[in-house]
């Protein structure tokens, strides 16, 4: 049986190597807090590369220097950030992988000392500000936002973008009712909430021609919130829009209690590639080769995300070729310890 973990997909003119992905996961490890690169970064995600990871996606990059999670995010709101996420990407491409960039703003969840903003004035917590309801020109600002940054990951020479559409940051927020109550375009029915999103991705098809990758949350997990037959919705327009891929995680638009286990988001990842016939990421406590070639053989999703279990071993690839009995190619510099 040929093993699909290592089998190359194609995404427009894109094919990845093999079906790994490296997760966006936050660092936090911006010092200056200025959303510049640091040694660290390049370090982190070449590692991956080098450990024969088929795509290496960066973290939540904010598109807008509000619309961070923390003050020590990477940022793409101006031009200065160019130059060091072109260096990732380039270090990133000498070891035959493929390099992403996730664009992203956190909306109400964003800790910063500033005002924040969202679709409506609603805290997340009370350990939260309250953000201001954003006008209809701080939309279309953000719109513009998202679109410029596709440009400059362009000219920093990404393979990827995914839009973080999930985990209750902004794009989330307009999309679910739960916390979205406006009372004009962006807000009531679902098509209006979708439109946020559907704006963003036609400004950025404008200027960027490879594939588009979205992420989102596919539960909300509280009765009230978008459902599965909302998330199929979404997903066919995302599909008719030309996005190559659906990274299906969930939670995170408000408060709960998740208890987790082995694969517990492959079922949503599922339910979508069946229902839409649209490309889907598997992430969610995948930690095995066997777990992982199982979603891939039972045609469950197309591509397996890894965010904890890369960052305990940047090289679960190898390892994952070892239990599957798959000759692996060794990184020249790293033969001798490769067998």
């Amino acid at each position: 049986m040929e093993h699909k973990l290592f089998s190359p997909i194609t995404f427009k003119e894109v094919t990845l190597k093999n079906r790994i992905v490296m997760s966006p996961m936050c660092m936090y490890a911006c010092e200056p807090e200025d959303g510049t690169v640091q040694d660290f970064h390049v370090t982190h995600y070449e590692s991956r590369a080098v450990g024969q990871v088929g795509l290496i996606m960066l973290e939540a990059t904010a598109v807008q220097p509000e619309g961070r999670i923390s003050t020590k995010d990477l940022g793409i709101w101006c031009e200065k950030h160019i130059e060091g996420l072109k260096k990732v990407s380039d270090r990133i491409h000498t070891h035959g992988a493929k390099s992403s960039i996730q664009l992203a703003h956190a909306g109400r969840k964003a800790n910063l000392p500033n005002d924040i903003l969202a679709p409506s004035a609603i805290a997340f917590n009370e350990n939260y500000k309250t953000p201001n309801a954003m006008s209809i020109d701080q939309i279309n600002e953000t719109i513009q936002s998202f679109k410029v940054a596709a440009d400059r990951a362009n000219q920093a020479g990404f393979d990827v973008i995914e839009i973080h559409a999930a985990h209750g940051y902004l794009i989330n927020q307009f999309l679910s009712p739960l916390t979205n109550k406006r009372t004009d375009s962006y807000g009531g029915a679902k098509e209006n909430r979708y439109r946020f999103l559907s704006e963003i991705l036609e400004a950025i098809k404008t200027i960027w021609k490879a594939p588009i990758f979205v992420r989102i949350s596919a539960d909300e997990y509280h009765k009230d919130g978008n459902n599965m037959e909302d998330f199929i919705y979404y997903a066919e327009q995302l599909k008719k829009q030309g996005v190559s891929l659906i990274d299906c995680s969930t939670g995170g638009v408000v408060p709960a209690t998740i208890q987790p286990f082995p694969g517990y988001q492959v079922p949503k990842a599922e339910i979508l590639k069946k229902h839409v016939a649209i490309p889907t990421g598997a992430v969610g406590l995948i930690t095995s080769s066997i777990q992982a070639e199982e979603v891939l053989q039972n045609n469950r999703a197309d591509l397996i995300f890894l965010g904890r279990e890369l960052l305990r071993n940047p090289y679960w690839a190898k390892q994952a070729a070892n239990e599957l009995q798959f000759d692996l190619d060794a990184p020249k510099s790293y033969e001798r310890g490769w067998l």
